[in-house]
């Protein structure tokens, strides 16, 4: 007789191979026919046949029982999910049964099944249930897997028993709030987690969960037969969720592990694998991967709002609210604080209902949203919208009231979004909901990134936000009918994945809005030109110097007036705040603001002139050094070693600062330098004098890539005298909580630094990070005169990564290259250089381009 080790070896073995060849077949079928329900259905039987097994085998008492829960409790299992076990014991286990316990859940991880185990009797059981929402949760789904049925059916009426539905559905709803908040209230995540993120599995299951709990059913058939839902939204809510399971399925195959969070790194293949391909090349080139984003958008952002309107049905049968309506008008009554149609054929009998709920809601604040009835009929009249619809005149005019009212435009445009009522009325805008921008610098879809625009354009015309953006506020309070900005933001990035200049291919379609909502000529010109030109002025402040009267003098020629100059500042503010949160910064805004400020005066009649900004200039920086108490002569031993474009390229304050550190020390024969906190606030300025020295740019680039600054601006100078006279703009992570140390730091070591004059270190290969890994950007290189013939701008453009403006100073050291300004911007995860530069290399053609090519092979990833 063989002993008990060897009989239970030889088990362990035999359902291990059938186990690991039953889920070969099992996968090997999803990934011929693709049917994810069978896939979840084939795993589960199959895991509950080894169990079964394993079960008989253990030998335990007769009064146990193994039960699944969560979701194998469910029926359904995953490749790579954890199998949620309940061992369920008549009564407290003694020596002997707590061994075999023991030995079935070795035996169980031997397998390779990754099980998460519970060992409780009944009353355990009931009291964990009660203190804890999460183990309530899973007995909601219990399943007898093995043994006890009669054990299993006492645990099962004594939870129903103890189950408040009330209480359960308050604890379920509060969870879901909590976890929407974790991922930012969003369906839109550019990598989302397909089961926890907002729009996902779990919002279906939380459905389901209290639906049940209430004994209201526990499918979606059994729900639309209750009339919770119709038939047609049930149909829909299982098409999600078999396709977000099969998005799941195919992350955990992908990954070999338990894997929900469809990452950039993996898109691309689980788009390959769904059968999407890329279509289209170079700049009109759609990957797979935001075919299926777009997909997998559209489909959160259904269940979203099929999740509100289930659970608004739900409460209501939970907590009944007799209340009195209140008419609105003939189409609207308020219920309870809520909005309500009047009856339940509202909006077929009046289609322009579904615009004019939006009104209503704008012009009755107290509205705290829409009824359950209300929102479900809106959701189902989405289709009364037609090109008959999108001509009458009526629904222009109430399209536009809803853009001119004096509060909850962003809240009325959201909503019309989430519910593809402004999809349907703007059929282009429908074209760019849940399309992804694989920029690098947006964080959020096009659809989403329009809404933050118009978001941030409101803003400014709220007293409460008016810190924020003070001048932004004060320009926005004098704007003559600022709701033709919010038609702007809506349209600027419409034509976003149409293939050519979206900026131009967009001003079509805000001039047919403009057109055929009745705007007057010169308002719609208004609208088409921000449309057109919403990319310029950030082009033109982070690139251009706004210290050449030319530039300046050009772009006002462009704006023409001040209105179109306030218009376009203000847009172009709002849009690149609205496309990440890393994005903007103060030293934009400066660059923005004196671009706007220099215009104006342009506008209002004054010549840009050097003289005139020269003088205006000199005499702030003296007043201030007044402050100071210097004495009136101390600047010029400094001032007559500069010339004019110092002064053109710096303010009054930073003039003086420098002039107040370095006026005694103009022929000093050690390097000073002195850091202060930027008057922008954010960041620090950094000045460095020093009797010039070769690739010195380079050296002090070197300093600040080891430091991990980021350098935000630099401008360069050389004096009469053979002195460098450099200023940078720099940033650190941490800085703001130590800044007086590192002011320190910065001054004592790059002063040593420059000393040393030692040799430059190789440039390091900074790492990147997982976005532009996967989303590469190619390395452009573009040097060409100026416009006067008397410099070069050279301009870069390639993925961030540390150490990249060090790796190209290296480069212009070596070819003895002068720089002049360097103009850093970044965008996100991508950098957009200009760098104003000349030097006897320059000369040769030949040279050119090999310091181009030189460049393009640093800037590789």
């Amino acid at each position: 007789m063989p002993d008990d080790t060897v009989i239970k070896n030889e088990l362990r073995i035999e359902l291990k191979g059938a186990l690991k060849a039953e889920r070969q077949v099992l996968v090997a079928a999803y990934q011929a026919d693709g049917k994810p329900d069978k896939l979840l259905r084939g795993l589960r039987l199959s895991v509950d046949a080894v169990l079964c097994t394993a079960w008989r085998a253990a030998g335990l008492p007769p009064d146990t029982a193994l039960v699944g829960v969560g979701g194998y409790g469910r029926g359904e299992l995953f490749p790579h999910s954890d199998v949620d076990l309940l061992i369920l014991l008549g009564r407290a286990p003694d020596a002997a049964v707590q061994g075999k316990l023991e030995e079935l859940v070795q035996l169980l991880w031997d397998l390779g099944l990754e099980i998460g185990h519970s060992i409780r009797t009944v009353d355990e059981c009931l009291s964990e249930s009660k203190a804890d929402i999460t183990v309530q949760t899973c007995l909601l789904e219990a399943r007898l897997v093995a043994g006890d049925a009669e054990l299993f059916g006492q645990l099962q009426r004594r939870y129903q028993e103890a189950l408040d539905p009330q209480a359960f559905f308050q604890a379920k709803t509060a969870e879901l709030r909590q976890r929407h908040a974790k991922y930012e209230d969003t369906a839109f995540s550019l990598e989302p987690n397909c089961k926890e993120s907002p729009g996902g599995l779990r919002d279906l299951q939380v459905i389901l969960w209290v639906a049940k709990a209430a004994g209201l059913g526990n499918s979606w058939r059994a729900l639309a037969a209750r009339g919770l839902i119709t038939l047609t939204e049930a149909r829909q809510l299982t098409e999600k969720e078999r396709a977000f399971n099969d998005i799941r399925i195919r992350l955990h195959l992908h990954a070999g592990r338990r894997e929900d969070r469809l990452v950039f790194d993996v898109q691309t293949a689980i788009a390959e694998s769904l059968g999407l391909q890329a279509t289209g090349s170079g700049p009109n080139m759609r990957r797979a991967s935001e075919y299926l984003m777009q997909r997998y958008y559209w489909a959160a952002k259904a269940v979203t709002q099929l999740n509100a309107i289930l659970l608004n049905n739900i409460e209501a049968q939970l907590f009944p609210q007799p209340g009195i309506a209140r008419p609105i008008n003939e189409r609207f009554n308020e219920l309870n604080g809520l909005v309500d149609i009047a009856a339940d054929d509202t909006f077929e009998t009046n289609p322009s209902a579904v615009l004019e709920i939006f009104v209503v809601m704008t012009e009755h604040p107290a509205l705290k949203g829409m009824t359950a009835r209300a929102t479900r009929a809106l959701w189902h009249a989405r289709f009364q919208i037609d090109n008959a619809f999108r001509r009458d005149p009526h629904n222009h005019a109430l399209f536009l009231r809803i853009l001119q009212a004096p509060v909850g435009v962003v809240h009325a445009l959201r909503r019309m979004n989430d519910m593809s009522i402004l999809g349907r009325y703007l059929p282009n805008f429908r074209r760019i909901v849940g399309q992804m921008q694989h920029d690098l610098f947006h964080v959020y879809t096009v659809d989403q990134h329009i809404m933050m625009v118009v978001r941030n354009m409101r803003r400014f015309t709220m007293s409460e936000h008016a810190h924020e953006y003070p001048f932004c506020s004060q320009l926005m309070a004098n704007f003559a009918q600022p709701w033709l900005l919010y038609v702007g933001a809506l349209f600027h990035d419409i034509a976003k994945g149409r293939g050519g200049d979206h900026s131009k291919l967009g001003t079509v379609d805000a001039r047919q809005f403009c057109v055929d909502h009745g705007l007057a000529e010169e308002d719609t010109e208004l609208v088409v030109f921000v449309v057109e030109q919403h990319l310029t002025m950030s082009q033109v402040a982070q690139k251009q110097d706004l210290s050449d009267p030319d530039v300046i003098d050009a772009f006002a020629r462009l704006v023409k007036d001040e209105r179109h100059l306030t218009a376009l500042y203000l847009l172009t503010v709002c849009d690149i705040r609205g496309t990440s949160p890393k994005v903007w910064n103060a030293w934009k805004g400066k660059l923005l603001e004196d671009l706007y400020r220099m215009t104006l005066r342009v506008l209002g009649g004054e010549p840009h002139s050097a003289d005139r900004e020269l003088k205006n200039r000199q005499q702030g920086a003296l007043a201030t050094l007044r402050l100071y108490g210097l004495a009136n002569d101390a600047h010029l031993a400094l001032w007559k070693q500069l010339d004019v474009a110092y002064f053109l390229r710096h303010d009054a304050s930073d003039i003086a600062w420098q002039t107040r550190a370095l006026y005694d020390r103009t022929s000093s024969d050690k390097p000073v330098v002195k850091c202060r906190l930027a008057p922008i606030g954010e960041g620090l300025q950094v000045v460095v004098y020093v009797a010039d020295q070769p690739d010195l740019f380079a050296r002090i680039c070197s300093y600040f890539d080891r430091k991990n600054f980021s350098i935000l601006d630099a401008k360069i100078h050389t004096t009469r005298h053979g002195y460098a006279l450099d200023t940078f703009l720099v940033t650190e992570q941490s800085f703001a909580k130590s800044y007086r140390d590192i002011i320190s730091l910065i001054e004592h070591e790059l002063g040593a630094l420059l000393v040393s004059q030692e040799a430059l270190p190789a440039p390091a290969k900074g790492r990147l990070s997982r976005l532009s890994r996967n989303f590469p950007v190619q390395p452009t290189v573009d040097l060409r005169p100026d416009e006067r013939g008397q410099h070069y701008l050279l301009t870069v453009a390639a993925n961030d990564r540390n150490g990249l403006l060090y790796t190209i100073a290296s480069v212009l050291a070596r070819y003895k290259v002068n720089l002049h300004t360097a103009k850093i911007m970044t965008l996100g995860e991508r950098v957009e250089d200009v760098f104003l530069i000349d030097g006897a290399a320059l000369s040769n053609a030949r040279t050119q381009i090999q310091l181009e090519t030189e460049l393009l092979d640093a800037l590789k990833i």
